[in-house]
């Protein structure tokens, strides 16, 4: 059986993201320098609600952005950086925790990690393929599953996947 692209979606709520994001804090307290993180950069715009909760949980007060556009709808694109942090703030990237939702393809972090080499990068989720990018995570799923973000979902009815024909 064919199925849509969309058909093999992996769907993330509110409270699935914040319960994720938290385990991701945890787990980055064990990854966290000597001298403590000395920042948060959220890679906009889906790295912004897992940041802010990480940097709520770890007590990380200096928060900045990164964005890095490299999809159009569902269509990866070549990423380019489209607003930068603060530079002088985060420098090299030392001591300084980059939080993004997703790596993919881990492009977009390609071009994050030449603007901040030595940042920690963390996701909450990640794919095969984007994986050796990625520093710190919460969660792997197969390359060819696309995640629904509960910011680009509404709730409407949803056909039964089998039975129920009408």
């Amino acid at each position: 059986m064919d199925r849509l692209p969309h058909e093999k979606g992996f769907h993330v709520s509110w409270d699935q993201l914040h319960r994720d994001a938290r385990a991701l804090a945890w787990r980055l307290q064990d990854a966290r320098p000597e001298a403590g993180w000395r920042a948060v950069v959220a890679i906009t715009r889906g790295g912004m609600a897992p940041a802010m909760i990480v940097a709520r949980e770890l007590d990380i007060r200096t928060v900045d952005t990164i964005s890095v556009k490299s999809y159009n709808h569902q269509t990866q694109a070549e990423p380019r950086i489209i607003k930068s942090p603060d530079m002088e703030m985060v420098g090299d990237g030392s001591g300084v925790l980059v939080v993004d939702d997703l790596v993919d393809t881990g492009r977009t972090l390609e071009v994050v990690k030449a603007a901040m080499p030595k940042a920690h990068i963390a996701t909450v989720y990640a794919k095969p393929q984007g994986r050796p990018q990625v520093d710190t995570f919460i969660t792997e799923v197969s390359q060819d599953t696309w995640i629904f973000f509960p910011w680009d979902m509404a709730l409407q009815y949803v056909k039964p996947y089998h039975g129920a024909d009408d």
